[in-house]
C-alpha cells in the first residue's frame, strides 16, 4: 500500500498572506515544514500539493512568479533531502466556475491521474475548511486541519468536516504519521 499525502500550500507549508504570496521572496516556509516534508519523503511517502492560486486570475502575480515560488519550495526540499511528486494549482478566480478550485475536487483528481493513484488511502492536509471539503469530495481517507495559516480562524468559526483531525502544524503531523508507520 502506498502512503499519499496531499497538502494545501499557503498556510500549511509556507506563511499565508491576506494580500497573496506574490513572489519567491514572499514565499517563507513555516518553521519545521520543509524538514517535516523531507522526513516523510525519506520514509516513502508520496507528497503532492493542491493549491488555489487565484492571484493569477486577479493579476496579483504572473505564472513566472508562481513558477519561481514553486522552484524555491522544491530547492528547499531538495536541500533537506526531500521532494514533491506533483504540484497542482488552480489559476482561476472564485467566480470563474472551474472544476479545480477547492472545495471542488478537481486538483486532487488531477493528482490522482498524474500519479496514477486512487485517493482512497490519501490524506488531505489544509488550513481551511475548503481544503478538507475537497479531500472529502475526492474520497480521501483522512482530512487533517493544521492550526497554522487560517487554521485557528477555521476552528474558532466552528467549521468542520466529518472525521476531521487537528494538529498544530506540519511537523506534528509528520511525527504522528511516522509513529503510525
Amino acid at each position: 500500500m502506498y502512503k499519499l499525502l496531499i497538502l494545501d500550500r499557503d498556510g500549511v507549508i509556507n506563511e499565508d498572506s491576506d494580500v497573496f504570496v506574490k513572489n519567491a521572496e514572499e514565499f517563507i516556509p513555516i518553521p519545521g515544514s520543509i524538514e517535516a516534508l523531507a522526513r516523510l519523503y525519506k520514509a516513502g511517502w508520496i507528497l503532492a500539493v493542491a493549491t488555489n492560486q487565484s492571484g493569477l486570475a486577479r493579476g496579483k502575480f504572473t505564472q513566472e512568479d508562481l513558477d519561481a515560488m514553486h522552484s524555491k519550495l522544491l530547492q528547499l526540499l531538495h536541500e533537506a533531502g526531500g521532494d514533491l511528486h506533483h504540484i497542482a494549482w488552480c489559476p482561476h478566480g472564485p467566480d470563474d466556475g472551474c472544476e479545480c478550485r477547492k472545495p471542488k475536487p478537481g486538483l486532487l483528481e488531477q493528482i490522482s491521474l498524474v500519479l496514477n493513484l486512487d485517493l482512497d488511502d490519501a490524506i488531505m492536509v489544509g488550513d481551511a475548511i475548503r481544503d478538507l471539503e475537497a479531500g472529502k469530495a475526492a474520497g480521501c481517507k483522512r482530512c487533517v486541519l493544521v492550526r497554522t495559516g487560517k487554521g485557528e480562524k477555521t476552528l474558532a468559526a466552528g467549521e468542520t468536516v466529518e472525521g476531521m483531525e487537528v494538529v498544530t502544524n506540519l511537523a506534528e503531523l509528520a511525527d504522528q504519521l511516522l509513529a503510525e508507520d
